[in-house]
């Protein structure tokens, strides 16, 4: 327990005695004697801080220290220097608890508080007559502001991983996987396999420009969009026709995707249309080709058409469709892991499953990066006609 004369009835503190209260204070505040912390307040002492204000009297200051230790059961001190001038003292250390039920008023976030502060007590007959807490209050307010947004981005990549199509199917005649590493938490590529009404199989895969929630939230209905269009049984280039008027219909401004979108059907046919993005790539052999035709990008044309082509599809051939997160994801030297590379390695598992030629694509994209940060999302689809 604290003194309850700290030395100061006649006088200043010895440099010793400062040192000895600071660390008996420091230990009622981290066992939460409310009893022995009030003894130490002359009557009409005041207390000011950023969360409290300004509060006068004993009985207001005492229950200043019951909230704060009812509302963080383990909050506690760590004083680590003391400083003395005269009849007053000044406290430097850090203060700590977990946010289990809100910084006094606001929501609960559940994550750890931690800050500096510094406490200027004024003694008079060996009371504290003032107690002022210095602290950066906005930033506490700041820092349970990111706990609380990081929270709700996670549950927001929860949805949208939920959403994305299962990553990998098979059937008689098909083998599909997708993958995708958001740069962010959430991000804005994604990927979509629809059994269609007419036995066939759709594969799409979108990039919305920017990134974050915003990109996320219109990935999301652009999902969503394509998945409806596509049981309708319309081919893909109308399909990303109708997608493009809603879009744009939509006034989103710079909010613009890309997206291919292609079907394919048992007996080995593959339609495809492109709107604006990466051309998908057709291994056959020793052959590459890439599927090219289609329209601009989604959005920014309300009256764009699209055109498309159809293919037919020999037992082992492979369409990859990838994001440019993937391609121009960039090593130490700026160099760029390009078309290529990505190539190459699917060559290099081409008898493997589709979903291990995807991990692969990937693995290789981000080996190659030398651990540099991922600046865009790198989503991978590899559809192989069995």
């Amino acid at each position: 327990m604290p003194s309850a004369n700290p030395g100061l009835a006649g006088g200043s503190l010895s440099r010793e005695q400062a040192l000895a209260f600071a660390r008996s204070l420091e230990n009622a505040v981290n066992t939460h004697d409310v009893s022995s912390l009030v003894s130490l307040y002359a009557d009409d002492a005041v207390l000011i801080s950023p969360v409290f204000h300004q509060v006068t009297g004993r009985a207001a200051i005492k229950q200043n220290w019951e909230v704060i230790f009812s509302t963080y059961p383990d909050w506690s001190v760590r004083v680590s220097d003391v400083m003395l001038d005269g009849n007053r003292l000044a406290m430097m250390g850090t203060a700590t608890a977990t946010d289990r039920k809100g910084w006094f008023g606001l929501p609960p976030t559940g994550g750890v508080i931690s800050y500096r502060a510094v406490i200027l007590l004024t003694f008079a007959a060996g009371k504290i007559v003032r107690d002022e807490r210095l602290y950066d209050n906005s930033a506490v307010l700041e820092h349970l502001e990111k706990i609380r947004l990081d929270a709700e981005l996670n549950t927001a990549a929860e949805v949208q991983r939920s959403l994305l199509s299962r990553t990998v199917r098979s059937a008689s005649y098909y083998d599909i996987a997708g993958d995708s590493i958001a740069s962010r938490t959430i991000g804005g590529d994604f990927f979509e396999f629809a059994e269609l009404p007419s036995g066939g199989i759709g594969v799409a895969l979108g990039d919305v420009a920017g990134k974050g929630p915003a990109a996320a939230l219109l990935a999301a209905m652009l999902q969503g969009m394509l998945a409806f269009e596509a049981q309708a049984g319309r081919g893909p280039a109308e399909t990303l026709a109708r997608m493009n008027r809603a879009v744009a219909e939509r006034g989103l401004g710079w909010r613009l995707a890309t997206l291919a979108y292609g079907i394919l059907s048992p007996d080995g046919r593959f339609a495809y249309s492109n709107a604006g993005h990466n051309a998908p790539v057709l291994l056959r052999g020793a052959e590459v080709l890439r599927l090219a035709s289609g329209g601009p990008i989604l959005g920014a044309l309300a009256d764009a058409v699209y055109s498309g082509e159809t293919l037919q599809l020999n037992h082992g051939d492979a369409i990859i469709m990838f994001s440019d997160g993937i391609t121009e994801s960039r090593n130490a030297g700026e160099a760029e892991f390009g078309e290529n590379r990505l190539i190459d390695t699917a060559r290099a598992h081409r008898d493997e499953p589709s979903t291990q030629i995807a991990k692969c694509i990937l693995a290789e994209a981000r080996e190659f990066s030398q651990g540099r940060a991922q600046n865009d999302d790198m989503t991978v689809t590899v559809l192989r006609y069995l």
